[in-house]
Formats: structure tokens, sequence, C-alpha cells
């Protein structure tokens, strides 16, 4: 498990997820896809994983480009369930 709190381990945990970056005390991901319903499918299938996970992201819609954002609201910065949602995530793009 990754102690998020250590910036470090935060740092090196993030290389396993190259698409992601971090902004304040969250990770985010945007995503263009080629229609706005090839991108609600996307959302659609991200909103099933969130709910088998019971950790949702923030998702911005902009026509075709999506925003995922993923912070623990609870604690107030990234946690490792964050960071399992967001490997979760990369697999339902790819």
């Amino acid at each position: 498990m990754v102690d998020t709190k250590n910036e470090a381990a935060l740092e090196s945990a993030m290389h396993r997820l190259p698409a992601w970056r971090r902004e304040g005390q969250a990770i985010t991901r945007t995503v263009t896809v080629p229609s706005f319903l090839d991108g609600i499918e996307l959302v659609n299938r991200v909103a099933q994983a969130a709910e088998e996970a019971q950790h949702h992201p923030d998702i911005d819609i902009r026509y075709t480009t999506l925003t995922f954002t993923l912070t623990s609201h609870d604690v107030g910065h990234v946690t490792e369930r964050d960071l399992k949602m967001a490997a979760r995530i990369d697999t339902l793009v790819d």
C-alpha cells in the first residue's frame, strides 16, 4: 500500500499512471473520444466501475473531451483508493 501522504511515495506511484497528473490534492486525466456518444458510453463504463468500487470520480464532459478527477474528499488528499480507481479508468479507456 502506498503512503500517499508521503510525497516521494505518491510521485513514485504516479509513474504507474503516466496519463494522470497531479492537481493540488487530486489527480486528473483528460481523454478525447471520437464522438459525444462514445464519451457517454465511456462515462457509463466508468460509472459502473465506480459503483462497484464505491469510489466515484468527478467527471467533466465537454463534447468529445472527458476529464476524470479523483481525490478522497473524506481525508482531503489522494489515497490508495484514488490510485486504484485511476488504474481501473485506464483499463476502460484503453
